[in-house]
């Protein structure tokens, strides 16, 4: 958690400096949603061991690269990843603490949660493994919607869950919501908003469905299509979520995330301002040294790897510097706060003519503020961000 009153910093270090974070990915589920295209694996124990053994080899892999560094975020995504055992959990984290040795009380350690995975026992257990932070996939309070997504909880699961982890000793708590979805309406939507003033939520992170290939929508795309809420609606359902959080104490800090008391995601700051990251296990992403890179999404071919002294990426990028750069500033754009172009400039390089010509398009079109020391997102801006990325990019 940063401190009231402190600026998100949108000109990182150096990828050679000393703060980064490390992302693991899950993949077990119990059930694939139908709107998730992520690589997900049935939930069954010689899997979990398999990918135990095989992460535990992948961060002593990366141990000369890691040293030295300062570690701000832990994050265990997925998937679920609370379908692991906390002595998993544990594992890991004594095993990173070996590798690169951390403040555990000053780093985040987040782990996501499905709320039908939540107990009382459970949650207390990954509190003392060294949990500190817990992202539920609440994604809706409408139980319709709910069933419509292919979720395997209902509302009171999830208010529940939310209530539970806070008993366990956890308080750093965000959860995931979500709009756009079919048969949606706008009255829908306001009642799954109200029904959050009461609940002991840190943070929140606000997603509109999209259709991606390899889902179940997408195989029912065109017959989703005519349930979808119109645009119209959909700017609706934005707009009273912005209203109706800031009157719950939860401060819009970037486009898709709010906060209260800074509570802000250390995380996903990390992503939005190019903070170096190592991603582990399967179809994980990572960015380092100004080189983005994948492994490969297959447990088996991950796992066989790593056992036989390999790399698992199958997949790698390296942008040229003005491409990087462009990239750096489009994406710090998201937070609310804007940048510093010239701290940016300094710590990144400077910004191409090409790209001040585009910066200055977009002041008047009214999607950024004025063009002076720091440009930020108007209201419209932040509306048509993907026009003002695109444009950047």
């Amino acid at each position: 958690m940063l401190t009231s009153g402190d600026l998100i910093r949108t000109t990182p270090l150096h990828p050679s400096g000393e703060e980064i974070s490390l992302y693991f990915h899950i993949p077990f589920c119990t059930k694939k949603c139908h709107y998730c295209h992520f690589f997900v694996l049935p939930d069954k124990k010689p899997y979990h061991n398999q990918l135990l053994e095989a992460l535990l080899l992948d961060v002593t892999r990366w141990a000369p690269q890691l040293s030295g560094k300062k570690l701000v975020s832990i994050y265990f995504g997925g998937g679920t990843p609370s379908l692991l055992d906390p002595t998993e959990i544990h594992q890991i984290l004594e095993h990173v603490q070996t590798v690169l040795p951390f403040d555990a009380s000053s780093s985040e350690i987040t782990l996501e949660a499905n709320p039908e995975t939540i107990t009382l026992e459970r949650m207390r257990a990954f509190s003392a493994a060294g949990i500190n932070r817990v992202s539920i996939g609440v994604q809706s309070l409408d139980d319709t919607l709910l069933k419509k997504l292919g979720r395997t909880h209902d509302a009171q699961t999830s208010v529940k869950a939310i209530e539970t982890t806070a008993s366990a000793g956890i308080h750093n708590i965000s959860i995931d919501l979500m709009y756009d979805i079919p048969g949606q309406t706008l009255a829908s939507w306001h009642t799954t908003l109200d029904a959050l003033s009461t609940l002991p939520i840190t943070h929140l992170s606000l997603y509109n469905l999209t259709i991606e290939p390899h889902t179940v929508f997408f195989k029912y795309q065109e017959k989703l299509q005519k349930e979808l809420p119109d645009a119209d609606s959909s700017t609706q359902m934005y707009k009273s979520a912005q209203e109706t959080l800031e009157k719950f104490g939860l401060k819009q800090y970037e486009i898709s995330a709010f906060a209260k008391n800074d509570a802000y995601s250390r995380h996903n700051v990390g992503y939005w301002t190019g903070r170096p990251f190592i991603g582990f296990g399967p179809s994980a992403f990572s960015y380092w040294d100004g080189r983005r890179f994948r492994a490969v999404s297959n447990l088996n071919r991950y796992s066989e790897a790593l056992h036989g002294g390999t790399s698992p990426e199958d997949f790698t990028e390296t942008l040229n510097p003005e491409a990087h750069r462009r990239e750096l500033l489009a994406i710090a754009l998201r937070l609310k706060q804007g940048v510093d172009v010239r701290a940016f400039e300094a710590v990144n390089g400077p910004l191409d003519a090409g790209t001040h010509k585009t910066i200055q398009k977009l002041v008047q079109d009214g999607l950024l503020t004025d063009y002076t020391k720091i440009i930020k997102l108007t209201d419209r801006g932040v509306l048509f961000y993907d026009t003002v990325a695109t444009d950047i990019v």
